[in-house]
């Protein structure tokens, strides 16, 4: 029983061999060139190929050269069409930068009296006329509070000079009044003498 075992099982692993062996076939270029080499008589130095053999081979070989220039051209539309698709994307991409470029200029200035100024410069400008416009109000303030102050105080020395001068006018007009008194006493004592 053993035995029998053993048999099938050395027969099925030859059939599953030479199955491998049948599918393992070259069917390549070379592997067709190989087989005529290896099933082709030998006379002499030279090998005789039969004419059905060389025919397939050559029909073989025939095919495979169309399919591969098929391949090739084939391969060669889809560059060229990958090569037009690539000019066609750089082209765009350069547009693209140029408009970004473009976006870019007027995102970061400001027209200004028509001219285009970067933000930059007009942010500059601005505060220049701001802290100008700022430091000329503080001192046209100051000067007029100073001359306000000057003018109050001139006003005030006016108003005193004013009453000294009253003073002084009532005062000589009492002097002018005393003389005059005094005058005419003398007149008439020195009539009346």
């Amino acid at each position: 029983m053993k035995s029998k075992i053993i048999t099938l099982l050395l027969l099925i692993t030859s059939i599953t061999t030479f199955a491998q062996e049948e599918i393992k076939e070259d069917n390549s270029i070379k592997g067709q060139f190989d087989k005529i080499y290896r099933t082709s008589t030998t006379y002499q130095v030279y090998k005789v190929i039969s004419k059905d053999k060389y025919e397939t081979l050559k029909a073989n070989v025939l095919d495979s050269l169309q399919m591969s220039e098929k391949v090739i051209s084939q391969k060669d539309i889809l560059l060229k069409s990958e090569r037009d698709s690539i000019e066609k994307l750089n082209a765009e991409l350069e547009k693209t930068k140029q408009e970004l470029e473009a976006a870019l200029i007027k995102e970061n200035s400001i027209s200004l009296l028509g001219l285009q100024v970067s933000k930059v410069t007009y942010n500059l400008v601005l505060w220049l006329i701001i802290i100008i416009l700022a430091l000329s109000l503080a001192f046209f303030v100051f000067k007029f509070t100073r001359s306000h102050v000057l003018t109050k105080e001139a006003k005030e020395n006016l108003e005193t000079v004013e009453e000294d001068f009253e003073n002084h006018r009532k005062k000589s007009l009492e002097r002018e009044q005393k003389l005059r008194r005094q005058l005419q006493d003398e007149i008439n004592k020195q009539r009346n003498s």
